[in-house]
């Protein structure tokens, strides 16, 4: 591995806080049988030509299905994202944050090369439209930013997460700034997302019980979101940031990544919370 790429702290032992009421084992195994009843739906469709032409709002609909099937609350606030190419970006805390920006606009994910590589889940994850980038390759990253740009240029929207790994929820890692690139040169702006878990319990609280961290596996993820009792996924769509309006990527980055902890308009500061640290995760 590169000594470029970006490495979250955070790990299972640390940061993963194990929920305080989890859900009987036969009420959790439902709720995932019914996650892979509409996972198979899904598959049946993308290996069909039919995909091309389901309407965004069903894919949508899908989306948020999928994660209320785990056993999640979803919570969306702001406004709908404009429509045409766009550049959705956020921070990565779960598996969930897929279907949760899916939820918001329909888009082709960008994703790390070695899924692609992966036995059938990779097969369907191209025929489906993902964008993969290799991330141990620099020379490697101007063709996927023209890919990205390209992708952008025929109105499609395109969500990544810049972050460029998981964090528990209660930290956070700073965006890196090439997929930027890409909404600069392809004149589109950004739609910045800010994605929370709470626990019903402890309501103001962040909850850590979806992040998938560290050497944490997707099966001991999956078990622990379908068992914990009263978990709230909170999406708030942040205000636009024009990519004409800035010069350079960096600055790019910066107003996206600064546009996650402004409160909308008519909220005050302090009651939509602290950003949480960069440099640790603190339960």
């Amino acid at each position: 591995m590169s000594a470029w790429l970006p490495v979250a702290p955070c790990t299972p032992a640390t940061c993963v806080e194990p929920s305080r009421a989890a859900v009987a084992a036969p009420r959790a195994v439902l709720r995932l049988a019914a996650v892979a009843v509409l996972l198979l739906a899904a598959v049946a469709v993308v290996l069909t030509p039919v995909r091309r032409r389901v309407p965004a709002a069903v894919v949508a609909h899908w989306s948020r299905w999928v994660v209320r099937a785990a056993g999640v609350r979803v919570r969306v606030t702001g406004a709908a994202p404009p429509a045409g190419g766009l550049l959705l970006v956020a921070n990565h805390v779960s598996w969930l944050d897929i279907p949760l920006l899916a939820a918001v606009r329909p888009a082709r994910m960008l994703a790390k090369k070695e899924i692609r590589h992966w036995p059938v889940a990779g097969a369907l994850a191209a025929r489906g439209g993902v964008l993969f980038i290799e991330r141990d390759r620099l020379r490697a990253l101007p063709d996927t930013v023209a890919a990205l740009a390209l992708a952008l240029r025929t109105g499609a929207a395109v969500a990544a997460f810049p972050e460029g790994s998981t964090w528990c929820g209660r930290a956070h890692g700073a965006y890196r700034r090439a997929v930027f690139q890409a909404a600069l040169d392809a004149e589109v702006p950004v739609q910045p997302v800010r994605l929370r878990y709470r626990a019903r319990e402890r309501e103001r609280e962040v909850s850590t019980a979806a992040a998938f961290v560290g050497a944490d596996t997707l099966l001991a993820s999956v078990w622990r979101v379908a068992s914990a009792r009263g978990l709230t996924a909170e999406v708030e769509v942040c205000p636009v940031v024009p990519a004409g309006r800035h010069l350079d990527r960096r600055s790019l980055a910066e107003a996206a990544e600064a546009a996650r902890w402004t409160p909308p308009p008519g909220v005050p500061h302090g009651h939509q919370g602290k950003a949480p640290s960069k440099s640790m995760c603190v339960l």
